[in-house]
């Protein structure tokens, strides 16, 4: 049996006991609140960080996040779970794509984030220290944003700790998305926590503003297979997916332009080397810019609103 409180955050609970608060946090001299459930198992065992919200308008994961916190039984569970449903509540609040207000940046490319940064940054740098270091084991949900179209995958960081590296594509496996990606990327919430030694996953699923069942059913039964994974859970899982597909690079295509986009491919479509894509329009509706596949593999998402702006992401190829 667990002996010991477990406390995170300032949320305290006893073995046994679920803790549920809202944050009232500032940075920057801008206020926001944080969502934090906190359960601390009857019995003895590891940690499992839970985030969703990074992006807040992604919001299956921010679903199936509220249904595992509120959902799961601690005096069942092997350990501590900590669920942050809602990490960026001012961009859930605003419904804002991509960035968080109030300083516009990406999240999710500011980890492992600054104590003296701008908002997000220091944002980013609470979330590390308080949330993602106290952890054994690390899952961030996310899925398309409003405008985007998404196929189910999970994201790994490639550290070159073979261990770290094959602690991580396990996990990323027994969460049972069809495709896993291996990435190099830096600022993410999953490669911050890598860089500090914590197998991580970042999980999407959805998109589009919209939350079905199913998809939302597929983020949670990830979240149950992952809890059995690592120990968490000992109440069995829902049946195992089938192997994933195991993809070592994802290319983005951004913009060059503002105006309106028209793609010629949809989410999963299988694209070559070469091939058109699709083309971005300027406000006299003439092409702009040709788009074309620089490489080979499976379109993993799509920009599926007309408007574009320079700079923005049309969609992703994963080989």
């Amino acid at each position: 049996m667990a002996k010991a409180s477990f406390n995170i955050a300032g949320v305290d609970a006893a073995p046994g006991q679920r803790k549920a608060r809202v944050l009232d946090l500032s940075f920057a001299g801008a206020p926001i609140k944080l969502p934090l459930f906190v359960l601390n198992g009857a019995h003895e065992g590891r940690s499992l960080l839970v985030t969703a919200g990074i992006h807040g308008a992604e919001y299956v994961g921010i679903e199936a996040a509220y249904r595992l916190a509120r959902q799961t039984e601690p005096g069942t569970l092997h350990g501590q779970l900590v669920v942050a449903p809602i990490a960026s509540l001012n961009a859930f609040a605003k419904r804002a794509i991509y960035v968080c207000p109030p300083d516009n940046k990406n999240l999710n490319r500011c980890f492992p984030g600054d104590p003296n940064g701008t908002f997000a940054e220091q944002l980013a740098h609470w979330i590390y220290q308080n949330l993602i270091r106290r952890a054994d084991f690390y899952l961030d949900l996310h899925g398309g944003d409003l405008n985007e179209a998404l196929v189910p995958f999970s994201i790994v960081r490639r550290t070159g700790n073979a261990a770290l590296d094959s602690d991580a594509l396990a996990l990323a496996s027994a969460f049972g998305l069809p495709n896993v990606i291996t990435s190099v990327v830096q600022g993410g919430t999953y490669a911050a926590a890598a860089q500090a030694g914590i197998p991580a996953v970042l999980a999407e699923v959805g998109g589009q503003g919209l939350w079905p069942e199913d998809n939302v059913q597929q983020m949670y039964d990830g979240l149950q297979r992952a809890l059995t994974h690592v120990g968490l859970s000992q109440q069995g899982a829902p049946p195992a997916a089938e192997t994933p597909r195991l993809l070592e690079e994802m290319t983005w295509l951004r913009s060059q332009h503002d105006g309106m986009f028209y793609p010629e491919v949809t989410v999963g479509d299988q694209v070559k080397a070469g091939q058109a894509l699709g083309r971005v329009a300027d406000y006299l509706g003439e092409t702009a810019q040709p788009v074309v596949a620089p490489t080979s593999g499976v379109v993993l998402f799509v920009v599926t609103t007309l408007a574009m702006n320079n700079g923005d992401p049309l969609l992703a190829i994963g080989a």
